[in-house]
């Protein structure tokens, strides 16, 4: 665990814009010390990078919330945009780097402006954003979030966590049984009243990264014993796959 501003001498990032970044919703730390210290794990550390690479495609925090929070987020996607967004700028540095040079050089009488010119990279961030912009979910979950407190946000990621945990008290059972059908049947509708219509495909994308490893599927397991995970996980995969 890292204190907040560890957090904030390791990236870069100004405390305030952390605390910021909290009252949003966008960032919470992973725990608060008896002291009242904000402490932040691998997970938030992680979320922090996402965070600051769409700040590089300029979009506005609120947004960036939304996406994130989407099951239909895709962290490759997402990181190979930026790369090319850097390779652009990079590039277009290098162009002024060699107009300055010339500058020196030879002056300006016969100057070439097209080195200022940032269009290419313009464009191609305005692609980047509206590939999310476009989601369903991701509008429907900004109708649904809007206005919300901290404390109710809070309140329902701790009802989400509650029904996944419930797995954990079926784990010797057969995850395509009435019981585990009954409780995933409850995770989807938990999902579609409170973030976004959760339709089969949705809730397969986040079986999977419900036992795919990391954060997420250490916290399941520490809510409802280890192996929970993967079992909603065959409980989702076996509810669902009764319907095809």
């Amino acid at each position: 665990m890292m204190t907040i501003g560890e957090v904030s001498a390791t990236t870069g990032v100004s405390v305030r814009a952390l605390r910021h970044y909290d009252g949003l919703g966008l960032l919470r730390p992973a725990a608060v010390s008896a002291s009242g210290y904000r402490l932040y794990d691998d997970e938030a550390l992680e979320r922090l990078s996402a965070i600051l690479l769409f700040r590089e495609l300029e979009f506005p925090l609120k947004d960036i919330r939304g996406i994130l929070d989407s099951p239909r987020f895709d962290r490759e996607r997402a990181l190979d945009q930026q790369i090319e967004l850097l390779r652009m700028k990079i590039e277009h540095l290098e162009n002024l780097i060699d107009l300055a040079k010339g500058i020196k050089a030879i002056g300006v009488k016969h100057m070439n402006f097209t080195a200022f010119d940032t269009k290419k990279i313009d464009e191609y961030a305005r692609q980047a954003k509206a590939s999310y912009g476009q989601s369903a979910e991701y509008k429907e979950y900004e109708q649904k979030s809007a206005g919300r407190t901290k404390a109710q946000e809070l309140s329902l990621g701790a009802g989400l966590m509650d029904i996944l945990s419930a797995f954990g008290g079926m784990r010797d059972a057969d995850p395509a049984g009435e019981a585990a059908r009954a409780q995933v049947d409850k995770l989807q509708a938990y999902i579609t009243e409170h973030f976004y219509t959760c339709s089969d495909s949705i809730l397969l994308s986040l079986g999977r990264m419900y036992a795919g490893g990391g954060a997420m599927t250490e916290n399941i397991d520490a809510a409802g014993g280890p192996g929970t995970a993967e079992f909603a996980w065959r409980a989702i995969e076996a509810k669902c796959a009764k319907k095809d």
